[in-house]
């Protein structure tokens, strides 16, 4: 292993504190999955929250073990001299509430019950997932704190700096958006529709079963799949190219079809239908504007500094979404850069194009300038 690879180690924090969610219901004896990266300095304001995307985890960086093929799913971000750089910075990342990957979701077993949740796991939020992020900062005692995200992470950083502006200093947030499209809410719905098709659903029901609902969940990752490419990048990797020869039938031809099912196959081998049900549902759900009135109005309950990045590639979240941002927090007040970056790699580029990001992102936080004293 060489010398620029390091081991992590998923933990586990349990919360002994009810959570009150946004429907009204309440969650009790939350356990969150997170690992961390560097040091936690004395003042205990050198702290970084990386916030996921849809279907990843707490595992951000590093290696499980010495036989991993692949690090953290942001590895190229996250480590000394990196973008998020662990000689300054304490960085946590976390599993959000509703996943699969550690933090209480459901699969999760229901303490009522002793049964795993299924779909008595009440429906949840990006304010709800803050929530419980908030508990496992409190936890580390954290005074001062910088939050990322790409995609739904994004979602959650600006959510942060809006219900904490007395923790969150800067923000920083990569191809995303305050709310969905209705384009967007479309593809989860259709997505959602495929896994609840599924003829072993069974209601949610079915961790008990021999079967379960892969199909659908493979039909959902390939649409999925189909929003975070663009037509450049779709171009470049399968054009029109065949597999072999025509079948002339119903089978896979296609290159770019084998790639999707290719990418169905394997994601359902890693993550729950229903988290995956939960989950775009919370990212449907969240609305600062309709919330606070107008986007201006839902930055100025923020105090921090922000930073957006967005690609000009990605139609799922556009540029000009993040220009609406933008133009808000200047309305607001809120000290704001923005950079729109090139790449032919549409939404999947922020876990893509590391480079050029770490340059502006590392440039942007010269200003921080944590004390790196070890507490």
């Amino acid at each position: 292993m060489s010398p620029e690879k390091f081991l992590t180690k998923t933990k586990y924090f349990k919360s002994e504190d009810e959570i009150l969610l946004e429907s009204g219901k309440v969650l009790k004896n939350i356990e969150i999955a997170y690992e961390t990266y560097g040091n936690l300095n004395k003042n205990k304001d050198n702290a970084i929250l990386v916030c996921h995307a849809l279907t990843a985890d707490a595992h951000a960086a590093g290696y499980h073990s010495l036989n991993d093929k692949k690090p953290g799913w942001w590895d190229a971000m996250i480590g000394p001299n990196k973008a998020l750089d662990t000689n300054k910075y304490f960085v946590i990342s976390s599993n959000v509430l509703g996943g699969c990957k550690g933090t209480t979701g459901p699969c999760s077993i229901n303490p009522d019950t002793k049964t795993p949740y299924g779909h008595d796991f009440p429906v949840i939020t990006i304010e709800d997932m803050v929530k419980v992020q908030k508990k496992l900062v409190d936890f580390f005692g954290i005074k001062k704190l910088i939050v990322i995200g790409g995609s739904m992470g994004g979602m959650q950083a600006i959510e942060w700096s809006i219900k904490h502006p007395d923790i969150v200093k800067t923000t920083i947030v990569i191809a995303s958006t305050a709310r969905l499209s209705a384009q967007a809410i479309a593809f989860n719905a259709v997505a959602r529709n495929a896994i609840i098709q599924d003829k072993y659903f069974n209601g949610g029901n079915y961790y008990n079963s021999c079967n379960t609902p892969d199909y659908g969940l493979a039909i959902a990752r390939m649409i999925g799949h189909i929003t975070y490419l663009c037509e450049e990048a779709m171009h470049s990797k399968f054009g029109r190219d065949f597999k072999s020869a025509p079948s002339f039938d119903f089978g896979v031809d296609f290159q770019v079809e084998s790639y999707l099912e290719y990418q169905g196959r394997i994601f359902v081998d890693r993550f729950d239908a229903n988290s995956y049900l939960y989950i775009t549902k919370a990212l449907d759900y969240y609305d600062p504007i309709t919330k606070f009135g107008t986007l201006e109005n839902a930055f100025r309950q923020s105090d921090s500094r922000f930073l957006i990045i967005s690609f000009d590639s990605d139609w799922l979240f556009t540029s000009n979404q993040s220009k609406e941002m933008v133009n808000a927090l200047i309305k607001a007040g809120r000290d704001v850069s923005y950079v729109e970056l090139k790449s032919p790699c549409g939404h999947d580029a922020f876990l893509i194009e590391y480079e050029n990001q770490t340059k502006i992102i590392k440039n942007f936080l010269k200003k921080d300038c944590p004390k790196i004293d070890a507490a």
